[in-house]
């Protein structure tokens, strides 16, 4: 037989939730309190508040130091959506900006009074994202970061206890009787009344069936002084009197149970300190399984037969503490288990519609019918809902004002649509990938769900034809990059300039129109299983030319899902970038002297030509000539012409910003100056732009990158080889290809003569 003394060993050592956190004495809690203020005293709005903020986090602006930016952050939703999950949920950029505004919108407090409906498509991933939303949240809550205590009562049966033990001994001898008899029924009910007057003899615990918070027994009319007096005058007292967020603790009162018992025990005990002495503090557990904390229905799940619950025991137990008289109705619905916690619809259908419209009362006054009592519910309130099903809201007037949608379109985030790629498939798909093309396919994908129509778009750029090089005629390209937090490189400085934030902000709020027809999540799924299964061989990687024969294919089935000539957009916008890179890879200029041409230029634009100076930065000797300006401004790509306008706007750069305020004001280099930051980019591009001409006339450079890697390679002179070489390095070290990757895009460029068709067009 196999030891089982460890595993066994580990089990025991293994703590159930909460085992660490004990039911404590209402003093006791109060000194928890005055210990971690902010833990204890939160209600539902806010540790949910807490439990989003402790799970996201922020990476990056949308533009950096851009002055312009618009708070468009890319937040990592790893831990909220994906850690744990047997199916994530991938947020794109758009909504998880969307959903921490939603978020945010909680400090304002007064947040009870709405129901919040998640609205998408069917197959945007709705039902995913709640499910591990929820998840979390119960996770969070469970957790000593995350926790709450709710109420329990602990009373006493004084009455009872003188003749208890007789009572005892007559039912044990009753039960033994009956049991002799057979008669098993009438002993089972003797042993359990015996049972209970055991119980009564000591206390018994009454739990709060609507999990109140401790702090909400303390009468309303003194919570204020009685909180003025529990904390010092500092910050967390200042925030609890002043903050919206903490209002509830004020004005919210206890359920009608709980305010029953105090009124009973009051009226027994006539002092409010006993009273509390009855009150116990036990941790908030949820359980979504048990609907503890945490209830959701599915349109499919039928509505309760009985929707009022009690417990038999409790209610005799409190009868008896009573002075036998039925005071306390320990009564409550269903709605009391969610209370401080979340009631959740999975779409609005079928018996999911009839929930909602119970919650109508709820929703407006945060009051529940049970009977003859009113119960109080504060709760979240989450919903599914497809656009279809919203008729159903507007045939109802009074829930206008009580619904705040928070859209889940289609992603629309190029970056996260390949995160879901990669999930459903495993990581391992990029290496059967051209660097881009995975990405080019997630591309048309969005595509499809993109309007093509975009006034703000339209506003910004009035003329897309000058970008028909690298973008399509409706800008879903340039937008797509929008969407990612990204501004591409090939918009020009004017375009860039104009790019303010009132034009972000309108963009980004087009896209709440964006995402609700197209392709699917599962759509884009299937087909891409379908598209990589077809084309991923181990000899060929996948490239433009198999993503152009899938997507054209499929175009023949459905004209209207892509539009107009996109893909051989995607294909020109494509064949820039890769251009951009090989010519990057095989640029390497001497960075030094360009800065010094450089710094000599910007020094010497403050003297006429015919002085001699020596440049104070390089310490060079300059004679100023013509010649001198010529040397930098060919290379700027300053015509003739425009050379004394150009001179004279770099001379008062470098007086008003760059001397003045960066230099002697900052006291930065003059190599971290605005000016010379400019000059440097665009020198440095145009240089780039004419790297690849005179290889490309040389028929034995392009035979040589054919031949990379192979013994015929060492047959070409010394220069070439060495050429082809660090262009293939660079391409594998800073743009990420494989060996056979850098190879095949190099011969790409070149049998596709890109250096050409793009110089003919005016494109370096």
């Amino acid at each position: 037989m196999r030891d089982l003394t460890n595993a066994m060993e580990n089990l025991a050592k293994h703590e159930g939730q909460n085992n660490s956190r004990p039911v404590l004495s209402f003093a006791g809690f109060l000194q928890e309190v005055i210990a971690r203020p902010e833990q204890l005293i939160r209600d539902v709005f806010q540790v949910y508040v807490d439990m989003i903020n402790t799970y996201m986090c922020d990476e990056e602006e949308d533009c950096g130091d851009d002055t312009e930016s618009i708070g468009f952050l890319k937040y990592d939703c790893t831990r909220l959506f994906v850690e744990g999950s047997d199916r994530p949920f991938f947020a794109d950029r758009l909504f998880a900006n969307r959903l921490m505004r939603h978020v945010e919108s909680f400090k304002v407090g007064g947040k009870q009074n709405k129901i919040f409906i998640f609205d998408g498509p069917h197959g945007s991933g709705k039902s995913t994202f709640l499910n591990n939303l929820l998840r979390k949240f119960e996770e969070y809550a469970n957790s000593p970061e995350g926790s709450r205590y709710e109420v329990v009562w602990r009373l006493k049966h004084d009455r009872l206890v003188g003749g208890v033990h007789s009572l005892n001994s007559l039912t044990n001898k009753l039960a033994w009787v009956f049991e002799s008899e057979g008669k098993s029924e009438l002993a089972d009910e003797l042993k359990c009344a015996c049972n209970d007057s055991r119980d009564l003899a000591g206390t018994f615990d009454v739990p709060c069936p609507s999990h109140d918070h401790p702090l909400l027994l303390i009468p309303k009319d003194v919570r204020r002084r009685f909180f003025d007096d529990l904390f010092e005058n500092d910050e967390i007292k200042w925030h609890l009197f002043t903050e919206k967020s903490y209002e509830w603790i004020f004005q919210d009162e206890p359920c009608t149970i709980c305010s029953s018992i105090y009124d009973e025990l009051l009226k027994k005990l006539q002092d409010p300190t006993k009273v509390l002495e009855c009150v116990f503090a036990r941790p908030y557990v949820f359980n979504r399984k048990l609907g503890e904390g945490i209830s959701v229905f599915n349109p499919g799940d039928k509505p309760l037969r009985h929707n009022v619950m009690s417990n038999e025991m409790i209610q005799r137990r409190l009868n008896s503490a009573m002075d036998g008289a039925m005071r306390v109705s320990y009564l409550y619905s269903r709605y009391a288990k969610t209370n401080n916690g979340i009631y959740a619809l999975m779409d609005i259908k079928s018996h999911n519609t009839d929930r909602l419209m119970e919650l109508h009362n709820i929703i407006s006054d945060g009051v529940h019918k049970v009977e003859d009592m009113e119960e109080r519910v504060k709760s979240l309130l989450f919903a599914l809902m497809n656009p279809e099903d919203k008729k159903l809201l507007k045939d109802l007037h009074a829930f206008a004002d009580r619904v705040e949608y928070i859209n889940i379109p289609y992603v629309l985030d190029l970056k996260t649509e390949v995160d879901i790629y990669r999930e459903n498939f495993g990581k391992h798909i990029d290496e059967s990938f051209l660097p881009r093309v995975l990405h080019n396919f997630a591309r048309v994908i969005i595509a499809t769900r993109l309007r093509t129509k975009s006034e703000a778009m339209e506003e910004w750029i009035d003329s897309p034809e000058k970008y028909e090089m690298y973008c399509d005629r409706h800008l879903q390209l340039l937008k797509m990059e929008i969407f990612t937090g990204h501004i591409p490189e090939w918009l020009s400085e004017e375009d860039i300039e104009n790019f303010n934030a009132k034009r972000r902000l309108k963009i980004i709020a087009e896209s709440e129109k964006d995402g609700w027809k197209g392709l699917s999540g599962r759509d884009s799924i299937r087909m891409f299983n379908e598209f990589y299964t077809t084309y991923a061989k181990d000899d060929k990687l996948i490239d433009m030319s198999m993503l152009g024969r899938f997507f054209r294919k499929f175009c023949k089935q459905d004209r209207d899902i892509l539009p107009m000539g996109f893909l051989d957009s995607l294909l020109r916008m494509y064949n820039y970038t890769v251009l951009q890179e090989v010519k990057e890879s095989l640029y390497y200029y001497n960075e030094e002297q360009i800065s010094k041409n450089l710094i000599n230029y910007i020094f010497g634009v403050n003297f006429e030509v015919g002085a001699v100076e020596f440049c104070e930065f390089t310490g060079e000797k300059l004679e100023i000539t013509e010649e001198f300006f010529r040397l930098v401004e060919t290379q700027l790509q300053i015509e003739a012409g425009d050379a004394p306008t150009f001179r004279a706007t770099t001379q008062k750069a470098y007086t008003s910003t760059a001397l003045t305020q960066e230099m002697l004001r900052d006291g930065l280099p003059i190599t971290e100056t605005t000016l010379y930051t400019h000059l440097y980019e665009k020198y440095v591009h145009n240089l780039k732009g004419r790297v690849l001409e005179p290889f490309l006339k040389n028929e034995n450079f392009r035979r040589a990158v054919k031949d990379f890697n192979q013994e015929e390679f060492k047959t070409y002179d010394r220069k070439i080889q060495d050429d082809v070489t660090y262009m293939m390095e660079n391409l594998q070290k800073k743009h990420l290809y494989s060996r056979q990757g850098a190879k095949e895009i190099c011969i790409y460029v070149i049998d596709n003569n890109l250096a050409e068709e793009f110089s003919k067009n005016g494109v370096t």
